[in-house]
């Protein structure tokens, strides 16, 4: 049985424009951050290999959006890393992180121009100061044939630490079943952010 109501069409009435005041336990994500301790265990032909990088990431407040009656409130970003001491783009992402405040539901997009996108949501409270999603069995996760075929993702999970000092950590894990082995491969990458910009209020709030 559904738990969506019956009426799919009207909107909330009243909505708050100030997506900065309404993103529950995504409060601490906007804005503008650096990592220098980044981390990446990627999968190689002789096995698995560490990778350092250096990483910007900019998330900026939204307007709000509704789904009829699903209000959302949310974050649009763009990560850029590097490895240390060089200019070419070592790794590109863009996507949004999303709060419904009704059903304290988070969810992650994420988008990589390798053909790959991924959603994943969980339920986590407003005031969280940690929260885990997790995809898994191919759910939420479509890949380019190729990927499919050598490097194929089955599972996705990505943990947030906000600490007292207003910086951030993030780990993530994503499971691949690589051709030509029988094991899975977990496909490790963490970092540490500090802030180095504030975000910019999403439109609706800046002309009200």
């Amino acid at each position: 049985m559904s738990h969506f109501s019956d009426d799919i069409y009207t909107e909330p009435a009243n909505v708050d424009v100030d997506t900065l005041a309404n993103l529950g336990p995504l409060r601490g994500m906007a804005g503008i951050w650096q990592g220098t301790r980044g981390l990446d265990i990627k999968p190689k032909a002789d096995g698995p290999r560490k990778q350092a990088y250096v990483e910007r990431m900019e998330l900026q407040p939204i307007d709000p959006v509704t789904n009829g009656p699903q209000l959302l409130y949310g974050l649009r970003y763009l990560v850029l890393i590097t490895k240390p001491d060089q200019v070419k783009t070592y790794h590109e992402q863009v996507g949004y992180w999303l709060w419904e405040p009704a059903t304290e539901t988070v969810t992650h997009t994420l988008t990589i121009p390798r053909a790959q996108t991924v959603m994943v949501s969980g339920q986590v409270k407003a005031d969280a100061t940690s929260f885990e999603l997790v995809t898994s069995d191919g759910a939420g996760i479509c890949s380019s044939a190729f990927i499919d075929y050598a490097f194929k993702t089955v599972e996705f999970r990505i943990k947030v630490q906000f600490n007292a000092d207003g910086t951030w950590s993030y780990d993530e894990d994503t499971v691949m079943m690589i051709k030509g082995q029988t094991e899975p491969f977990h496909h490790v990458d963490t970092n540490h952010l500090s802030r180095i910009g504030e975000p910019t209020p999403n439109p609706l709030a800046r002309n009200r």
